[in-house]
C-alpha cells in the first residue's frame, strides 16, 4: 500500500499545554505518522478546529502499576455485565461524541474526528471495547492499536462504572497478549485510579522506537479469553 508522506514539527516544538500544529487533515496516513511521533489530534474550540498535541509529561498506564480498586472490586462481583471487542465501534464513538462531562461546555469529538477514526478502524488500526447490559450499550472506550502501542482515546458510561468496565477488559486484553502499557495521554481520576502516572515526554518517544507501525488490531489482539468468549 502507498502512504502519502507526512510531516509534523518536531515535539520540541510544543507549547507548554502541549499545543504542537493546528489545521492539516484526518486521513489515515496523517493519524498513523501522528501517532508514531508521539502526536495526536485535540480540537480545542471552534477557532482551532484541528490542533495537534503531544504533551510534556505525557499520561500513562503502565500494567506493572496497575491496580484494581476496592470499591470496583465490589462492583465487579455484583455486574451481571458483558464486553465484547470491536463489535461496534461507530456506537462507542458517537456515545462518547454525546457523553457530558463535568466542566467541557462541548465535544473534542468532532464530525471529522469520528470519520477519521473511523477509517482507522476499518483499516484495523483503532479498536472499541463495549460494555452491554443485555442489549443495551451501556458503556464503553475506543482506541488506535499498532503493534506494542495502544491508546486510550475516550469512553463514555451511562449506567455507573460501565466505563471502569472497559478500561479493565481493555487493560486484561493488554496483559493477554504481551503489550507493557496504555498511552492515556492524560491522567484523568479513573486512570489515576487504575495505577496510571505522568512520565516525561522524552521517555514516551523512546517507547514508540519499539512499535511495529504496520501490524492491525488482529495481528495485535486475541481476545477470546478475555472476553470469555467460545
Amino acid at each position: 500500500m502507498t502512504r502519502r508522506i507526512v510531516v509534523f514539527p518536531d515535539v520540541s516544538e510544543a507549547d507548554d499545554d502541549g499545543l504542537l500544529a493546528v489545521g492539516g487533515d484526518l486521513q489515515t496516513d496523517t493519524l498513523r505518522t501522528a501517532y508514531s511521533k508521539g502526536i495526536f489530534p485535540w480540537p480545542i474550540s471552534l477557532d482551532f478546529p484541528l490542533a495537534w498535541f503531544s504533551p510534556d509529561p505525557r499520561g500513562v498506564l503502565d500494567l506493572e502499576n496497575f491496580h484494581l480498586p476496592q470499591s470496583f472490586k465490589k462492583q465487579i462481583k455484583k455486574s451481571n455485565y458483558k464486553m465484547t471487542f470491536s463489535t461496534d465501534f461507530k456506537s462507542v464513538i458517537e456515545s462518547c461524541a454525546r457523553i457530558t462531562r463535568k466542566g467541557q461546555a462541548g465535544t473534542w469529538i468532532t464530525p471529522d474526528i469520528t470519520q477519521g477514526y473511523s477509517a482507522l478502524f476499518d483499516e484495523g488500526n483503532a479498536y472499541s471495547i463495549e460494555v452491554w447490559d443485555h442489549k443495551d450499550l451501556v458503556g464503553g472506550l475506543y482506541g488506535v492499536c499498532f503493534g506494542g502501542y495502544v491508546s486510550g482515546e475516550s469512553m463514555f458510561s451511562v449506567k455507573s462504572g460501565a466505563s471502569k468496565f472497559a478500561l479493565l477488559t481493555l487493560i486484561q486484553l493488554l496483559q493477554e497478549n504481551g503489550l507493557t502499557y496504555l498511552d492515556t495521554q492524560m491522567v484523568t481520576p479513573v486512570v489515576e485510579l487504575f495505577g496510571g502516572r505522568y512520565i516525561p515526554r522524552e521517555d514516551f518517544i523512546h517507547r514508540l522506537e519499539d512499535a511495529d507501525w504496520e501490524l492491525n488490531r488482529d495481528q495485535i489482539f486475541s481476545y477470546k479469553k478475555a472476553l470469555n468468549a467460545d
